[in-house]
């Protein structure tokens, strides 16, 4: 009896070496024709502005869309297999469950409370 991991270990080595020879494969025949527009950043058709000494700080917004796409990704990780699982589980899946959805509307509720779902 073989071990029930080599063909997730296969299909990751094959993932591997697809993606590495398609980016080694580009490197070696694409194009290489290169002038000064191209190496030049670009900003949407204009000319780039100096960023500020130090980088700069970024918005509240971008944080909190970052933390709303974390929120519902890893819900969304979690609630699957629950329902695909729930007559198993019984009584304590659907508590912890609840629990974990209190917990996950702590974040929902700071973010609406920060004003991450009004756009401008």
């Amino acid at each position: 009896m073989t071990n029930p991991y080599v063909p997730i270990l296969v299909m990751m080595a094959v993932a591997a070496v697809m993606a590495l020879g398609g980016v080694a494969t580009s490197m070696i025949i694409g194009p290489k024709r290169y002038n000064r527009a191209k190496l030049e950043a670009y900003e949407c058709g204009i000319e780039p502005t100096p960023h500020a000494i130090g980088g700069g700080r970024f918005p509240i917004k971008y944080y909190l869309v970052a933390m709303t796409f974390i929120i519902f990704d890893i819900e969304v990780v979690f609630l699957y297999p629950w329902a695909v699982n729930f007559t198993e589980l019984a009584m304590y899946g659907l508590v912890a469950m609840l629990v974990f959805l209190v917990m996950i509307t702590v974040p929902f509720v700071y973010e609406w409370r920060r004003g991450g779902f009004e756009w401008e």
